[in-house]
């Protein structure tokens, strides 16, 4: 290793006090999902204002709908980002440790199942007021990549989810990654800044293209796009930034180092790849039916 970048002194939580010996701590991770959430519905507000995005004129949604929305939306994340990383990532340790499950402020949620929980909770909001699902969806893809943006930030900051082991001169030296492919001298080995990867690919950029073709380019008229770009374009991007992700503990052994969790002839799949195929492939079909008359 030519050269490394060492890890910044930021700490986990913003602030703490101790009320009657109780800690009341606000860290990056929570302040993450709250002020995304918030920017999400604040973007969906503002689309759902200005009719002429809308086919025929006429938002699926009032701005007090979006805001029923979001208290639903709120649960839908919450609650199927931690029982996706449950099933998905470490099923055996809270098979083993059940009353660790609801412990969310430690950190530990997979985007596939908070898509999972929204998806849920947006089909009762459908059916409930009659929204039609396509535009509903089309909303919550523009309103997603601000939270993700902020969210692969505070994984950089916790630090978790760091990248696999690279000699490239902007390699991170994360002071608490596991010595699964470093050896014995762990502060030598620099790593993939892979959450921050994640930020600029699902965050920056694609938040930048739905935003452009939602208000730019008439995307709302055809319901179905932004969706189908968000689904794609997430799925494309988690699919390449796994080749420099640290894979996660339970899928790697001697046999294993690169954590594969499916195997075929040679070659294979990390769990995050797997996870997203589905994704791309429903992306595409999402933006090619789209584009019927």
């Amino acid at each position: 290793m030519l050269a490394a970048i060492p890890f910044p002194q930021i700490s986990p939580e913003i602030f703490s006090i101790d009320l009657f010996g109780f800690e009341l701590a606000l860290r990056w991770y929570a302040l993450s999902y709250i002020v995304g959430i918030l920017i999400g519905w604040r973007i969906v507000v503002t689309a759902v204002k200005r009719p002429v995005l809308w086919r025929e004129s006429t938002a699926p949604m009032t701005p007090q709908l979006v805001e029923d929305l979001l208290t639903w939306v709120i649960f839908g994340v919450i609650i199927g980002g931690r029982l996706g990383f449950v099933a998905f990532y470490q099923p055996s340790y809270y098979a083993a440790n059940p009353q660790d499950i609801p412990k969310v402020w430690q950190g530990g949620m997979a985007f596939h199942g908070g898509f999972a929980g929204v998806v849920a909770v947006a089909i009762y909001f459908c059916r409930r007021h009659k929204i039609p699902m396509l535009s509903l969806a089309d909303c919550l893809a523009i309103a997603t990549a601000p939270a993700l943006f902020l969210g692969r930030v505070a994984n950089f900051i916790k630090p978790e989810l760091w990248g696999r082991q690279t000699d490239m001169p902007w390699g991170v030296v994360f002071p608490v990654a596991e010595a699964q492919d470093c050896g014995p001298l762990i502060e030598i080995c620099a790593r993939h800044p892979s959450q921050l990867y994640e930020a600029v690919l699902e965050g920056l950029i694609l938040g930048a293209i739905l935003l452009y073709l939602a208000f730019r380019r008439g995307a709302f008229k055809r319901p179905g796009l932004l969706t189908g770009v968000f689904f794609a374009g997430y799925g494309a991007a988690r699919f390449l930034v796994e080749f420099f992700r640290q894979p996660d503990a339970q899928f790697i052994s001697p046999g294993n180092p690169l954590g594969l969790a499916l195997h075929l002839d040679g070659y294979g799949l990390t769990m995050g790849q797997l996870l997203s195929i589905p994704m791309i492939l429903i992306g595409l079909w999402l933006v090619a039916r789209s584009q019927r008359p």
